[in-house]
């Protein structure tokens, strides 16, 4: 054996050490005929495992909320929201980032998804991506980290290096970090500003976590970004105000939400609209507001697009 291969094995042997610690990893010896089941009562077993996971993310919600309301002071700044992982973590944290535009008006660059890989690895593995520190602080470089930006660390382990090795080069470049994962005492947690994990037990199938654990990161995910925006007045009450009309069913959206909002008829709804180039939130300050678009477009401005805000500002 060579010097090369007595340090692989030792490699192996290390991580193979490592992953029994990991309740993500474990086995469950009562599953193991699962196979000999019949679909439904299979069904019904999966379907009682992901049941558990709205409540162990319950269990982590101050932590959430600390880490959103961090998060918002920093956008409201002009920072930038980075989610960094591998595998299936890595592309709950594209998907996140890519539904942010289309739903909260935001700028592709604000939101960003970043994958252990690149863009190859969101429908391939990209064999050995994941065990790079390295990799994870050039993918950063590339963007630019500062002090107003967050990176998020998602990694259902909580030690894929790529995910640590993100948060730890953003902590030395000033930015906000969490950790998201779903272990205790993650070297992930440990590695950030805030550490969330969420600890969902032992997979269905030893130690897939593109099941509970990613319904889990998932959900957090959602949580995240959607109440940082409501933070950030990207809505209106439970209405999607700065939503992007970029297609027909989007069109149709806008002149719905801007009808729940303000109750009024279809033309004046369609006139708002065409005088805000379908702008909903313009739209919406204008019939409540009885203002023009142009000082529509002025108070939400002064108002760093707060909606509520701006229309206390146009009733004095």
């Amino acid at each position: 054996m060579t010097s090369a291969d007595s340090a692989a094995e030792q490699d192996s042997t290390r991580l193979r050490a490592q992953l029994d610690t990991l309740t993500t990893e474990a086995f469950r010896p009562e599953l193991a005929e699962i196979d000999r089941l019949g679909t439904l009562d299979i069904a019904r077993l999966m379907n009682a495992e992901d049941a558990a996971v709205p409540a162990a993310v319950a269990g982590r919600l101050p932590q959430i909320a600390a880490a959103i309301d961090a998060i918002a002071a920093r956008m409201s700044r002009g920072g930038r929201l980075v989610y960094a992982g591998a595998g299936t973590a890595g592309r709950l944290g594209v998907l996140d980032a890519s539904e942010c535009p289309p739903t909260f008006n935001t700028r592709p660059e604000q939101v960003v998804g970043v994958i252990a890989g690149g863009p190859e690895a969101v429908i391939s593995s990209v064999e050995g991506a994941e065990d790079s520190a390295e990799l994870a602080a050039r993918d950063l470089d590339r963007l630019g980290i500062g002090p107003d930006d967050t990176v998020i660390g998602v990694s259902a382990s909580g030690r894929t290096p790529y995910a640590v090795g993100a948060v730890e080069y953003a902590r030395r470049r000033g930015a906000l970090t969490v950790g998201l994962s779903c272990n205790t005492g993650s070297a992930l947690a440990a590695a950030a500003d805030h550490g969330i994990e969420v600890v969902v037990g032992p997979e269905l199938l030893t130690g897939s976590t593109r099941l509970k654990a990613g319904t889990a990161q998932k959900l957090v995910l959602n949580m995240i970004s959607t109440i940082t925006m409501i933070r950030l007045g990207k809505t209106f009450g439970n209405l999607m105000v700065d939503v992007r009309a970029s297609n027909d069913k989007l069109r149709a959206r806008s002149r719905r939400i801007v009808f729940l909002a303000t109750g009024a008829s279809d033309e004046r709804i369609e006139s708002a609209l065409a005088a805000t180039d379908g702008e909903v939130k313009n739209a919406i300050l204008t019939i409540l507001g009885g203002v023009d678009a142009p000082t529509a477009g002025k108070l939400l401005g002064e108002a760093n697009g707060h909606l509520r805000a701006a229309l206390d500002a146009a009733a004095r």
